[in-house]
Formats: C-alpha cells, sequence, structure tokens
C-alpha cells in the first residue's frame, strides 16, 4: 500500500461541514445528534471501504518471490497494514459502542463528571466519552503511572 493512500487513512473524518452551533440553542439537540450521527457513519464506512481495499491489495499482491529480500518485504508490508486494519477494527468497535450511546441519548456528556463535551471537542474526536478537563486528568494519572 502506497504511503500516499495510508496518510489519507488519516484524514477520514476531514470531510465533514462543521456544526454552526445558534445562540440559547439546546447541548445535543436533534440537529447536533443527527450531524454526530451522520459523522459516524460516514466515518464508519469509510473505514470498511479501507479494509475491503486491504484484502483485495492483499490478494491481488500476494507472490511467491524467489528472493527472500522481496518476500520479506512484501510480509513485512502485509504485516503492516494487518496491524492497520486492527487499530481501525477497534475503532469500529468504538464508533459502534457512540452510535449506541446517541441511541441511548448518553453522548455527548462526560462519563466521569457528567457535564458536556463540547461540539468543537467532539467533532474533532467523535468517539470521546471524556470532556477535556477529565481526560487531561486521565492522560497525567496514566503518565505518573507508566502505563
Amino acid at each position: 500500500m502506497s504511503a500516499q493512500k495510508n496518510a489519507d487513512t488519516g484524514n477520514l473524518l476531514k470531510s465533514f461541514t462543521p456544526y454552526l452551533e445558534k445562540a440559547g440553542e439546546e447541548y445535543m439537540n436533534e440537529p447536533q445528534v443527527a450531524h454526530f450521527t451522520k459523522i459516524l457513519l460516514n466515518w464508519k464506512r469509510e473505514l470498511m471501504e479501507e479494509v475491503d481495499r486491504t484484502v483485495n491489495h492483499m490478494q491481488d499482491d500476494a507472490a511467491n518471490f524467489p528472493d527472500p529480500a522481496d518476500r520479506a518485504s512484501q510480509e513485512e508490508e502485509f504485516s503492516l497494514e494487518l496491524r492497520t486494519r486492527d487499530r481501525e477494527r477497534k475503532l469500529i468497535r468504538k464508533i459502534d459502542s457512540t452510535l449506541t450511546r446517541i441511541e441511548e441519548d448518553d453522548y455527548g456528556f462526560c462519563d466521569s463528571c457528567g457535564v458536556e463535551i463540547g461540539i468543537r471537542r467532539l467533532e474533532a474526536r467523535p468517539t470521546a466519552t471524556l470532556c477535556i478537563d477529565c481526560k487531561t486528568l486521565a492522560e497525567i494519572k496514566e503518565r505518573q503511572l507508566g502505563k
């Protein structure tokens, strides 16, 4: 897989229009929920398409090279792609979990303290479950504990 395709994978979330909040608008109202549902569904679809491209690429490019260096290069490339797809598979599960939270009207609020996570943070990371303050504290604790 080319470096350009790998770079594009990191940009999957950049193809949406930011939500324009209106003055006095209630947090996580119907238009906001629809906005995030659309983002999550598009993100999941793009990840699934990437999985299909990887499978096709590996099937099409699989060859038994007589040169051990060529064989090793191909194995390393396939290994890297499979690790990337495994991370994306976990992300797809997280997206599904987030879509379930939306259905249960639990989306957009911090799991730790219950405050609003915020529209811009959710647009940056639609699967976020912690507000920026709680996430920062969790990262500090993680660094201190060396995990």
